[in-house]
């Protein structure tokens, strides 16, 4: 059985030399835009240990890789609206409005930053997407929901 370690900078448990993230952590950090599931640019970067700006220049590097339905730019109003509903500090200084990325483009993130921690991160992104799916149909078949 392998060893656990808190690793204090990004939050985040070391488990046989894979990296878990604590499924609440992801859920928190994805958001319903566009009628889309998303995840933000500046929260993968945290998650992946880099900064922001490396994600998006590796994604503006890869740029043919995510087609829209990957990943989009919010407008300034979907912007102004997610910062408003984000009552937090680190959103002040923002320059640049964030990359949205929908589970396939989370994905294909794993592909160009090409790390270690990318790939096991994303592993794990993959997985709580999943359980979200499988929780929404277990609530729809609960509830005799059969759609249209």
């Amino acid at each position: 059985m392998g060893t656990l370690i808190n690793c204090k900078r990004t939050n985040m448990v070391k488990k046989n030399s894979e990296i878990m993230i604590p499924d609440e952590k992801v859920m928190d950090k994805i958001y319903l835009i566009r009628e889309k599931k998303v995840m933000l640019d500046r929260d993968l970067a945290q998650l992946y240990n880099v900064e922001t700006k490396v994600l998006k220049q590796a994604v503006r590097r890869n740029i043919d890789r995510f087609p829209d339905d990957f990943m989009f730019e919010l407008n300034n109003e979907e912007f102004t609206n997610l910062r408003s509903q984000i009552v937090t500090s680190s959103w002040g200084g923002a320059r640049y409005v964030p990359m949205a990325f929908t589970e396939q483009g989370v994905a294909m993130l794993s592909s160009v930053l090409n790390s270690r921690q990318a790939i096991h991160v994303n592993i794990q992104i993959m997985r709580v997407f999943t359980r979200m799916r499988e929780m929404l149909s277990d609530t729809l078949s609960l509830t005799g929901y059969r759609g249209n």
